[in-house]
């Protein structure tokens, strides 16, 4: 089975680092630098089982959530259709 691309797009965010509407792509198992936003070790850690899953083929409708709870980031999982 072919990895397919997908990306992370902020929900809505009470962090500094992020802003509704920023994305990390992972283009198969690496981030595309050029084209993601920023990159936190924390939110990566929390939702990478869920972006693996994703890039097997199966993506979440619902909303994912960053563990660090002090500055809640919420993310959407989305296929990259490009």
């Amino acid at each position: 089975m072919d990895a397919k691309r997908v990306k992370l797009v902020v929900k809505s965010s009470k962090c500094h680092l992020y802003q509704p509407g920023d994305e990390i792509y992972f283009d198969e198992s690496v981030i595309n630098k050029e084209k993601s936003g920023a990159l936190c070790m924390t939110a990566l850690n929390a939702l990478y089982p869920f972006v693996f899953a994703g890039r097997k083929g199966f993506v979440w409708e619902e909303t994912l959530q960053c563990t660090d709870c002090a500055e809640s980031v919420e993310f959407v999982l989305q296929e990259v259709q490009e």
